[in-house]
Parts: structure tokens; sequence; C-alpha cells
């Protein structure tokens, strides 16, 4: 997928990419990437005390950002009804990352651009919402081109889906649901 190598090579360069998930478009880097977690959020407005997501195309790829030790096992992802999972960091992931939050959000992606880019750059990376903290999240292309093709440096073609909508957030541990998704 020529989109997925054109991602890759902008966030292994330090970028910022905007790309379809499961439901809404999303603004992405790599994780470990201070600078570029720190332009995300100044594109969003959003405060670092929120923390972030992290998605993956496999669970394997989460093996160096979560604590092992204490995980139960993630479920397979329902494409019709994603959810993120809060668990317990490992130790490297930064704190502006998680925020404020004593847990990392984390799912496992079943867009099919959204995993083939984490496949080529062989581990998760960020994925927030394309949205300005507290405005509605672009849903179509043409809003999230209008709204952030300036302000990122590739916007991946693609549709979102098959979700319609922000996935559901539960704690791994209890299963209890912390934001009802939609689907």
């Amino acid at each position: 997928m020529m989109a997925a190598t054109l991602a890759s090579d902008v966030l292994l360069d330090g970028g910022v990419i905007a790309y379809p998930t499961e439901g809404v478009f999303g603004l992405g880097c790599l994780p470990d990437d201070i600078d570029a977690v720190e332009r995300i959020l100044a594109i969003k407005q959003r405060s670092p005390r929120k923390g972030l997501i992290l998605i993956a195309a496999y669970p394997e790829q989460f093996d160096d950002w979560i604590d092992l030790s204490v995980q139960g096992v993630l479920p397979d992802p329902d494409p019709g009804k994603p959810v993120t999972w809060i668990v317990k960091p490992a130790a490297r992931v930064p704190a502006i990352v998680t925020g404020d939050n004593p847990g990392l959000a984390i799912r496992i992606t079943t867009n099919p651009i959204a995993a083939a880019i984490c496949e080529a750059v062989d581990m998760p990376i960020v994925s927030t919402s394309a949205n300005v903290a507290g405005r509605p999240v672009a849903r179509n292309a043409f809003v999230l081109r209008r709204s952030f093709g300036h302000l990122v440096d590739y916007v991946v073609p693609g549709e979102c889906g098959p979700a319609s909508g922000p996935s559901e957030i539960r704690e791994l541990e209890t299963g209890r649901i912390l934001r009802p998704g939609r689907s």
C-alpha cells in the first residue's frame, strides 16, 4: 500500500499525519517522538494532561509499551465496535503520552489503512481524533483536508470505517466502561 509507505516515511522522519481510523479521522505520530507529540497537542489545542491513545496492527506491537507482568489478554478486536483499552504502561512510555492518567490507552485497529501504517513503522502510533479540543471531529476527507491539511505533513487517503464514531474506552483489568462508543 503506497499510502502506508509514504505515511511511514513521514512518521519515521519526525512528522505528523492525518489518517482514517475505524470511526473518525485521526492525527498521528510516533509515540516516542516528543516533538511530534507536542506538535499534535498544539494542533488540537489539547492539554497534555489528558493523554493520548496508541493504536497498533496487532497485540505484539504493544509488547514494549505495556507492563506485560500485570496485563490480561487483549480481546480480539470487533471491526464494528472498536474498543480502546486502558492498561498499565511500561516504564518507557513518555509522560506526555499518558498525561496525568495512571493508565495507557491502546487499541488494536481494524481499519486496514491505519493497520498498514502501524505495520510499515513496525510499532504503535499515536491516534487522537482530528479535531480542535471541544470541537466536532473530522468524519470525511473534505473536512479533514480543509481543517488540517495545512497543519500536518501528510494526509493519508482513504475512508474511515466500519464504526460511525469514536471508540468505546474500557479498563482492561475491570472491564469498566469509561466512555461508550458508537458503532
